[in-house]
């Protein structure tokens, strides 16, 4: 990869280049503090300095402490702080004379009566993130590649999947995941469990709404520091909306093509002086381009917020959603590429395919500050109940007459219980500052798993269907074959953790953590009545350096390390012979800068290398036995930049370069071949611009190299360019029409897969019209 390696050598000369010319000879610092008014801290409250003449503006946030520093030119500034729930505060200050005592802003609530600007929202751009160090950490200070989809960019767009976050996230690729599950590759490494929920396992595979969302993170490299087992790739982490201290009320409908119809509905509002409630819903009844495909789907989670003048907050919250679909496994393939098909083709019988999920997530977090210390606990209790039956297309005869046919349905059902303590201290030794993070874990984890053969006629299991009409009514029995799952699987989970963040200096930061994981699992083969056991104990530990040239920008190195058991992600993995296998390692290695060009407009770069080792195979010499000799590499680059060029111009996307290959040949995958499903190059950028005050326009791009479809790299889904559009009219302050066009140039393509005879297309063009309310 040498041309890439050189851009990216020319793109850190260039960042560094800027960031020591925007470097003043002299630079002072000024500290602060937020502070509500029992004085309690106020963290993650948005400071910015504004020069009164010329100059550059700085901005930054308040730490766990509500503690704040700023490096600025001299000169006279309006420094300006504010907080959701509080009223905002400003002082005038000259940098020639900067005050000897820190600076205190007592923050007043904001009372009932006041207005919340709901048009002015927090944009592209995220200054600060809590989930990567379980502290509040300013992003450009992370050592990790993290990428923040905001709920700004959710609207624009009317994102309404995960699959339709992580198209403008470098290094990610939605997986089909048999269309029926949320399933994503981070850095050449697939996962369906890796998703979190406020930084807590969401681990059943199913597909997640955005509709309650303040954001989602795309944490990038092996996590389990911060989140334990898995994440070998990276995590997902979705942020849910909390109440806020003042009136919100928010509602959107759309319409669009292919009978696109959905609704949501945002409530927020304080109650007393020290509380506020937030319920947030959604409804969708929706066709598709597909033949025969439809989804419906359902959710709503009410959360309810009391904070004391002592430091104490506690927050209730529950989730429950219900989604419900035809079941819809794509085209298949002839020649090495996918089919030359109708991309609406369906095969099977979608009246006997089906996709069910059911999903009820209840948390209870409570936050108490303890002088210089911050306690936190959060309780969650989870139950999902999924089920799917479909058809599934496999490979066409050589005279491409006929298609393979089979059919099969899975149930599972599992129950969730996880608690999470944290304790974050901050201290002072002399010049260097320390941010300390204890942590405990503990989680008890039960699922069912019971799955069917399809028998056509009642009779075969494959059923030849022909190639250019392969939807069929043949009558399925469902009933268990000699191998089909119908077990019963307890996981218990206790992991404790350490971390420090130290500041050695203005420009010098060290990021040091381990973690122990306990992980016992018990599996009961219901079939026969065998019992297996596995406890693994694993160490996680992840280092990091960020040199910070000048203020806004920070120069990082680091090492993490993820472990995934035996049983893998969804515990289906075990038998008496993976019983004895070692768990699989991920070793990442990453460098990258990161640049606030300007208070809202970031930029950011990272090379890295990851590896994956114990990936295990049947032996060629013995099929009986599994051997752990397999291994596999991920070289890459990722650019990344999102945030406001200029008031009227936002803009979010990035580029990646990916050279995913197996290192070491199994049975499975011979050394050399690439891993399937991640492309080589990957662009995605997405653009707003203001045109007027009532009147916006949007515009991306999305393309990507070709990729196969399987690490048997035989089938291949060609590369597109895909362009989409949007329009933006603000009726009155309140009320914004808007209409999106996906895949304007009606550009053929194929988005991804789960086999080499299991493709989806992409979408022909398709227009959807949104009418959102905000008061």
């Amino acid at each position: 990869m040498p041309r890439v390696s050189l851009l990216v050598v020319v793109c850190v000369f260039l960042v560094l280049s800027s960031a020591f010319a925007q470097t003043s000879p002299t630079v002072l610092i000024i500290r602060g503090r937020a502070l509500d008014p029992s004085r309690a801290p106020i963290a993650g409250a948005r400071v910015t300095a504004t020069p009164n003449v010329r100059g550059t503006a700085a901005a930054t946030v308040t730490d766990q402490r509500g503690e704040f520093r700023l490096e600025l030119a001299p000169g006279d500034y309006t420094l300006a702080i504010s907080a959701d729930g509080f009223a905002p505060a400003s002082q005038s200050i000259n940098t020639a004379t900067p005050p000897h005592a820190t600076l205190e802003f007592v923050l007043s609530l904001s009372t009932v009566q006041e207005r919340v600007d709901v048009a002015s929202t927090a944009g592209y751009e995220t200054r600060w993130i809590g989930s990567a160090t379980r502290t509040p950490t300013p992003l450009r200070d992370v050592p990790q590649s993290v990428t923040v989809v905001t709920n700004e960019i959710v609207k624009d767009q009317l994102m309404a999947s995960m699959a339709d976050v992580v198209r403008y996230v470098p290094g990610i690729t939605a997986h089909q995941g048999e269309n029926n599950r949320d399933d994503v590759i981070i850095r050449g490494n697939r996962s369906s469990a890796d998703f979190f929920v406020n930084g807590v396992r969401d681990d059943v595979a199913y597909f997640r709404d955005l509709y309650n969302l303040d954001r989602v993170e795309a944490l990038k490299g092996p996590n389990a520091m911060i989140f334990g087992r898995g994440g070998g790739g990276g995590v997902i982490n979705r942020v849910v909306k909390e109440p806020l201290f003042g009136p919100l009320h928010a509602f959107a409908v759309q319409y669009g093509a292919y009978d696109n119809r959905r609704a949501t509905a945002d409530f927020n509002q304080r109650v007393g002086t020290a509380a506020a409630i937030r319920v947030n819903g959604m409804f969708e009844d929706s066709g598709s381009f597909r033949d025969a495909v439809d989804l419906e789907r359902r959710g709503v989670n009410p959360t309810f917020t009391v904070a004391s003048r002592r430091g104490t907050r506690l927050t209730l919250g529950y989730e429950y959603l219900h989604d419900a679909r035809v079941a819809d496994r794509g085209i298949t393939s002839a020649n090495n590429l996918p089919a030359d098909v109708d991309v609406s083709t369906y095969y099977g019988d979608p009246d006997q395919s089906r996709v069910r999920a059911q999903v009820n997530i209840g948390t209870v977090a409570l936050e108490q500050q303890i002088g210089s210390a911050l306690l936190r606990n959060r309780t969650v209790v989870a139950g999902y109940e999924r089920f799917y039956q479909n058809f599934v297309p496999g490979a066409v005869t050589p005279d491409q007459r006929f298609v393979a046919l089979t059919a099969y349905n899975n149930a599972t059902d599992r129950t969730n219980v996880f608690n999470q303590t944290d304790l974050v201290y901050r201290a002072q030794i002399g010049s260097i500052r320390h941010t300390l993070l204890s942590g405990l874990e503990i989680g008890h984890q039960v699922t069912d798993n019971f799955r069917n053969t399809g028998f056509f006629n009642n009779s075969v299991t494959s059923i030849a269907v022909p190639f250019d009409n392969p939807r069929v009514s043949t009558p399925v029995t469902f009933r268990q074959n000699a191998t089909d799952a119908d077990n019963h699987v307890r996981a218990n989970v206790a992991a404790a953790f350490v971390q420090d963040q130290v500041e050695l200096s203005r420009r010098v930061q060290v990021l040091g953590g381990v973690r122990v994981d306990r992980f016992d699992l018990q599996y009961l083969n219901n079939r026969n009545g065998e019992t297996l056991s596995r406890i693994d104990d694993l160490v996680s530990p992840r280092a990091g350096v960020v040199f910070k040239p000048a203020a806004a920008v920070s120069i990082y190195g680091s090492y993490s390390v993820s472990f995934l058991p035996s049983s893998g992600d969804q515990f289906s993995a075990l038998t008496t012979v993976t019983q004895q296998m070692k768990p699989e390692r991920f070793n990442n290695y990453e460098f990258g800068v990161k640049w606030d060009v300007q208070p809202a407009l970031s930029l950011s770069t990272a090379v890295y290398r990851l590896d994956r080792t114990n990936t295990r195979a049947t032996d060629p010499n013995d099929l009986s036995r599994i051997v752990q000799t397999g291994s596999q590499r991920t070289n890459g680059i990722e650019l990344g930049v999102s945030g406001e060029i200029t008031p009227a111009w936002r803009i979010a996307g990035g580029y990646a370069y990916q050279d995913a290959f197996i290192t070491s040949a199994t049975s499975a995958a011979p050394q050399g071949a690439q891993v399937g499903q991640v492309p080589h190059h990957a662009f995605s950028l997405w653009n707003t611009y203001q045109v007027h005050r009532r009147v916006g326009v949007g515009l991306g791009i999305l393309n990507r190299s070709d990729m196969f479809a399987t690490f048997s790299n035989t089938v291949t889904l060609p590369g597109y360019v895909r362009v989409d559009g949007a329009g933006y009219f603000r009726i009155t302050d309140d009320l914004r029409l808007q209409a999106n066009i996906e895949n304007v140039f009606d550009k053929r393509y194929y988005l991804n897969a789960d086999s080499n005879t299991n493709i989806s297309p992409g979408s022909p063009r398709a227009l959807r019209v949104a009418l959102t309310a905000a008061f």
